[in-house]
């Protein structure tokens, strides 16, 4: 049965060119995937189809009404995990794509504007997760990075699960560094372990430059 993505959104254009490309697009063809992109502003009631309004209490820029989502949600019939993409939520981890990736649907809100009225993160999403501490202009190029991050882990996404399985955080921290041909170019050249032929000795410098570029460029809790 092929994992269900469900994305709500005002801009679904943003998602036409993406889903269609490289691996989210391999990932639909070999049927382990269905993308289906729910516009947000088909569930507004006014003619001029709005899905915002000004803040109670006052204060610069727009709030996302609830509403809306609201009524695209229950149109789905969809379970958890439900997702509201927001600089608030937890950052996104490589488990998070494993455990969406494992599941039969996913449903990700992509909000715009200044915020989203807090009653569909407390009442209608079931997690709220962030890209990381930025803010970006909306949540579908978030959106597009989990969907991204989750459908490369599917049956025929890849034609070489080896070598998602060799990449940072897949049981692991960071990756050691790959090199490719020319062994040697503009005078920088390929650690010498790497064309020694000796598989033992290259896993070993894998595993040591791994460990070290973690412990350098990711905090340690």
């Amino acid at each position: 049965m092929p994992l269900r993505i469900n994305v709500v959104t005002i801009f679904p254009e943003f998602f036409a060119g993406p889903l269609t490309l490289s691996i989210p697009s391999r990932a639909a063809a070999a049927g382990s995937v269905q993308y289906n992109i729910v516009d947000l502003r088909d569930f507004t009631h006014d003619k001029h189809r709005t899905v915002d309004d000004a803040p109670y209490g006052g204060g610069p820029g727009m709030v996302m009404k609830p509403q809306p989502f609201f009524e695209a949600v229950e149109s789905l019939k969809t379970q958890p995990p439900i997702v509201l993409l927001s600089p608030r939520g937890r950052v996104f981890s490589h488990a998070d794509a494993e455990r969406f990736a494992a599941g039969e649907e996913l449903t990700l809100l992509c909000g715009h504007y200044k915020d989203i009225d807090q009653r569909v993160a407390d009442h209608l999403a079931t997690e709220e997760i962030s890209l990381g501490d930025f803010v970006l202009s909306g949540g579908e190029a978030a959106a597009l990075a989990i969907i991204d991050a989750t459908v490369r882990l599917l049956p025929g996404a890849m034609s070489d699960i080896d070598s998602a399985r060799g990449d940072s955080f897949f049981g692991r921290g960071l990756s050691a560094p790959s090199y490719t041909r020319p062994p040697e170019y503009r005078g920088h050249t390929v650690p010498d372990v790497l064309l020694s032929g000796d598989h033992a000795k290259i896993e070993k410098w894998r595993i040591e430059q791994g460990d070290r570029l973690t412990r350098e460029r990711r905090r340690l809790d």
